[in-house]
């Protein structure tokens, strides 16, 4: 009944075609997205309609549950012409999506970002961004850069407060699993690692209380905060003390979003073109302005201010990921960590 309804609800923006009056083709696209990602995706299609009066875009935002709609979509023979995806979720869609490897450049773009985004070697989605995790270091608490796990303990045992932060979440374990050479679904070591830093140096649950563990670092609280891009903005705009921004001291995971086509989309000519116009430097650059995400085309990534980011593409690693990786993962996070 729930399945049904919900299909009911988005089928009307799903709608696809062409008015006979006007021949003009519509084409839907879905994305998830903050206010600020959603306000920058309008202007885009706003502009890319001005250029192509023959086309109209349909933009159906999808801010919570976004795979889970998008899965029902696709059940139900309404998928979007269009959809915007990331490389943790791509394999679930595979049989699904247009092969786009000969539509791009490839070299226009970091290596690590097609690899992420592609599946039994055929590119799935054109990546808009490239993302990966660093510290943000309280400088007042944190004193040395850490290059290697060992050195981290001694680091972070010598904050006044906090030292990390800890996530009770498998994906901010990777780090630590990759820089051991550990299999993520097998981790033995680097997990026992992971989890003996809550309550000797980071915040147990019951600490953080009804606080993101971004505001106690906003706050003072903790030493060496493991986030990504994203988090830039907000403290870049609230962090009132001395901090900057280091490398993990090992490898971390490296994720890619992209835009990716529909195999039943009955509209991919205008698809193609809507996918060419959304991957271009122009509308590279309006994302690098959010101050959200890392680029992936090479061109534009280069005039991000902080090349902190860059460099840790080179520290980073791409997950192999399967059909089956979000089970998995799923069943992992319970077991290791309910």
């Amino acid at each position: 009944m729930l399945r049904r309804l919900l299909i009911l609800l988005l089928i009307p923006f799903f709608l696809t075609g062409c008015d006979k009056n006007s021949n003009v083709e519509e084409i839907t696209f879905s994305s998830w997205g903050t206010v600020t990602e959603t306000k920058i995706l309008r202007n885009i299609i706003n502009d890319f309609e001005l250029e192509n009066p023959d086309i109209k875009i349909n933009f159906i935002h999808i801010p919570q549950n976004y795979f889970q709609k998008v899965h029902l979509l696709f059940a139900s023979h309404q998928a979007p012409d269009v959809l915007f995806v990331n490389n943790l979720y791509l394999p679930v869609y595979a049989d699904k999506l247009e092969d786009l490897s000969n539509i791009i450049d490839k070299d226009e773009f970091y290596s690590q970002s097609i690899e992420a985004l592609s599946f039994d070697k055929k590119l799935l989605a054109v990546p808009r961004d490239i993302s990966t995790l660093v510290f943000y270091r309280n400088k007042n608490l944190i004193k040395k850069n850490p290059t290697n796990l060992e050195e981290l303990i001694n680091v972070i045992s010598k904050s006044s407060n906090y030292g990390i932060s800890y996530e009770r979440n498998l994906y901010y374990s990777f780090p630590y699993i990759l820089t051991m050479g550990e299999d993520i679904y097998s981790p033995k070591k680097s997990i026992e690692y992971y989890k003996n830093l809550e309550g000797r140096y980071a915040p147990t649950p019951s600490q953080v209380g009804s606080l993101t563990l971004g505001q106690m670092f906003l706050e003072g609280k903790i030493g060496l905060y493991l986030s990504g891009r994203w988090m830039y903005p907000k403290i870049s705009e609230k962090a009132d003390f001395d901090w900057d921004i280091i490398i993990f001291p090992g490898i971390v995971p490296l994720d890619s979003s992209g835009w990716a086509i529909a195999k039943e989309s009955k509209h991919k000519e205008a698809a193609l073109k809507f996918i060419r116009y959304l991957s271009s430097s122009r509308c590279s650059e309006y994302f690098l302005s959010t101050g959200l995400v890392v680029p992936a085309r090479i061109d534009v990534a280069n005039k991000i201010d902080d090349k902190i980011f860059l460099e840790a593409i080179n520290h980073s690693k791409v997950l192999e990921i399967d059909k089956d990786f979000r089970k998995k993962i799923d069943k992992m996070n319970k077991e290791l960590f309910n």
